[in-house]
């Protein structure tokens, strides 16, 4: 089946078409490493990492790239804060975004290149920009020039002129246009910097991702991935710079941008101070529960984070852990057959919702199957399905036993022993004070084909 994917540059959803189908080439924008990332943060690594995991399905090398900025303004602000040095806080956020990143079970990139390790690769791409016409030297500072390239603006969709009236936009006296952005800017002696024909400075923002996707994937790489915040101006940016710096060739072919979160209705950002951290998510909720909130709506559209939607998404996956659970004495075989309908709405622009919906009803599948042949076909189909999602891959006695130990859950089985016992001997009173006990304690009960079983509610 054809990999379909809705095109930003294009603005319409396109059979995906790979350059070189034996090497594929994806580059997804990384954190600017000075705090810990907001769950907002999280989206693009969890969903692009499905297309990765789907794109290594179906060619036989995909080379991820996902970048760590690791120079910026605002690490320069949070050393100068705390009064540590620089690499302190850049070491420090990016093992931390490492280990979110790994509990929420986002794909681990094949390259995660760090913008201060490519420096010269910048600095030659800049020289580059500077001999074709498209980039100037002013007072200690380079910059590219806009008006230098027709194409400017085509990515999203704006006018270069009302670009600069809707931005704030630096409209320093050493710029030819206001539009003009930096590549290069001088560094004081308090700040990194780096030793260049322009005298000692350090990189702008959007020269380090051009930079390190040349470096790793090649002049033209086959998609570009990011938030749809960053269309604006750092992707348009990227497209500017790296198209001039290589002679005119594409950048990027495809070009997937995923929505925002928002925080009951408004956009998530630290600005506005309504961030939720993934650090302190994961210390409160279960690392699966919030992955399959972040996939649980089209990764196109905006998706409202609430208490609500994690508890939803726990709910779901006690069901579908429960019925993994009650099959727990089926064998499966070694070779799980990939279920097609949940493939089917990957392929479709990366449709999660409705492979989530799949997902769910292979279950209610499974929770029907009588036999044992098409038990273990039912198991096998709804832990290949939930593979597929990065989901479903731990024992149903861990997502459990989960913020528990082990003597806690033997004590709850035994109750639910005890209550199976008195209902076996007519004792009602007993069974209906061991149900309203473990009710008390937040302990639903289910009755189900294999039994009863039981959840935290």
């Amino acid at each position: 089946m054809e990999l379909r994917l809705y095109n930003s540059l294009t603005r319409q959803l396109e059979t995906f078409v790979p350059q070189d189908p034996n090497r594929v080439t994806m580059y997804v924008c990384g954190p600017t490493v000075y705090n810990f990332v907001h769950i907002g943060n999280a989206r693009p690594p969890v969903v692009f990492g499905v297309l990765a995991s789907l794109l290594r399905r179906r060619y036989p090398k995909l080379v991820y790239a996902r970048n760590i900025t690791d120079v910026d303004d605002k690490i320069n602000n949070a050393a100068r804060e705390r009064g540590v040095a620089i690499n302190e806080i850049t070491d420090r956020y990016a093992a931390a975004y490492a280990e979110d990143m790994g509990r929420l079970g986002a794909a681990v990139p094949d390259v995660i290149p760090h913008a201060t390790a490519h420096i010269p690769q910048m600095i030659a791409m800049i020289e580059r920009l500077i001999d074709a016409g498209h980039a100037y030297a002013a007072e200690g500072h380079v910059l590219f020039s806009v008006a230098s390239f027709p194409g400017y603006g085509q990515l999203s969709g704006r006018d270069p002129e009302d670009m600069i009236a809707g931005n704030r936009i630096d409209v320093a006296p050493y710029k030819r246009d206001a539009g003009d952005f930096v590549l290069w800017k001088p560094s004081t002696p308090d700040l990194p910097g780096w030793d260049s024909p322009w005298g000692r400075g350090r990189p702008g923002w959007h020269i380090e991702c051009s930079a390190m996707a040349a470096t790793h994937l090649g002049t033209t790489i086959d998609i570009h991935g990011g938030g749809a915040d960053l269309m604006f101006p750092h992707h348009e940016n990227e497209v500017a710079q790296s198209t001039c710096a290589h002679g005119g060739r594409v950048f990027a072919r495809y070009w997937v941008h995923n929505g925002m979160l928002t925080f009951d209705g408004a956009k998530m950002a630290k600005s506005v101070g309504n961030v939720v951290l993934v650090h302190d998510l994961l210390d409160r909720h279960p690392p699966e529960a919030l992955r399959y909130a972040l996939l649980s709506a089209h990764y196109r559209q905006p998706l409202d984070w609430s208490d609500k939607l994690i508890e939803q998404s726990v709910r779901t996956l006690d069901r579908l852990y429960g019925t993994l659970r009650d099959l727990a004495d089926v064998p499966v075989g070694s070779a799980a057959t990939t279920p097609l309908a949940i493939e089917a709405a990957l392929c479709d622009d990366l449709n999660t919702p409705a492979a989530l919906a799949e997902l769910s009803r292979i279950a209610a599948d499974a929770r029907k199957a009588e036999g044992p042949i098409a038990r273990a076909a039912a198991k096998a189909e709804l832990l290949a399905g939930g593979a597929l999602l990065g989901l479903l891959q731990q024992a149903p006695e861990a997502w459990f036993a989960r913020g528990t130990d082990a003597g806690d859950d033997a004590r709850i089985q035994a109750l639910v022993d005890e209550r199976n016992a008195a209902k076996q001997a007519r004792d009602y009173a007993r069974a209906d004070a061991i149900r309203q006990q473990l009710a008390g304690e937040g302990i639903l009960l289910e009755d189900t084909p294999a039994g009863v079983r039981w959840r935290r509610g």
